[in-house]
């Protein structure tokens, strides 16, 4: 089994914010799938992927926890399913990535971002894959700016590397990791 895990903060008050974007990129990709995220468990809801064309089942995980403490969310899921820290794939926010672009790297740090800081505590490893979207460089405080909207042009940028997230999604399903990589990583 498979683990995609979206990262974001649950609320009204954070539906859409700058750090959610993993939530919405993984919202995205469940819809296209036909995915609910009909079940609680683990501290979060998630579903399970398990249909054609996608060759085995997977799982779309969204912590409840707050952000800073998601890898309890994936900890428990990975040891309850017995999933290899290589079928791990982590969808978050970046600020060192311009808006509305979209990385999948195979591994690495955290950087400064708390979430995946916890995740890779719980885990004890960084060797799992990861797919950033880009929210450009704060203008102000960062933690004011992630938790903020985007601007309307923003927006536009955000909801086009959501979709192509969706695609690199599938992509990594469908054809492997180093495929995804070489096609949606783009300069």
């Amino acid at each position: 089994m498979k683990l995609i895990v979206g990262l974001g903060n649950i609320g009204k008050k954070y539906e859409h914010t700058r750090h959610n974007m993993g939530f919405d990129a993984l919202d995205a990709f469940a819809e296209m799938a036909g995915v609910d995220f009909d079940r609680e468990n683990f501290k979060g809801t998630y579903g399970i992927l398990k249909k054609e064309p996608f060759p085995e089942p997977v799982m779309l995980l969204k912590p409840s926890t707050l952000m800073n403490l998601s890898g309890e969310s994936v900890r428990a899921a990975v040891d309850y399913f017995k999933i290899d820290i290589a079928d791990i794939l982590v969808i978050y926010d970046d600020m060192d990535i311009p808006e509305g672009k979209i990385r999948l790297r195979p591994d690495g740090s955290a950087g400064s971002h708390n979430g995946m800081k916890n995740i890779i505590l719980h885990l004890g490893t960084d060797a799992f894959k990861r797919l950033r979207i880009g929210i450009g460089e704060p203008a102000f405080s960062g933690i004011d700016y992630v938790l903020g909207k985007p601007t309307k042009e923003g927006q536009e940028k955000i909801d086009e590397a959501i979709k192509e997230a969706t695609h690199a999604i599938k992509d990594y399903l469908l054809n492997g990791w180093d495929y995804a990589m070489n096609h949606h990583n783009k300069k």
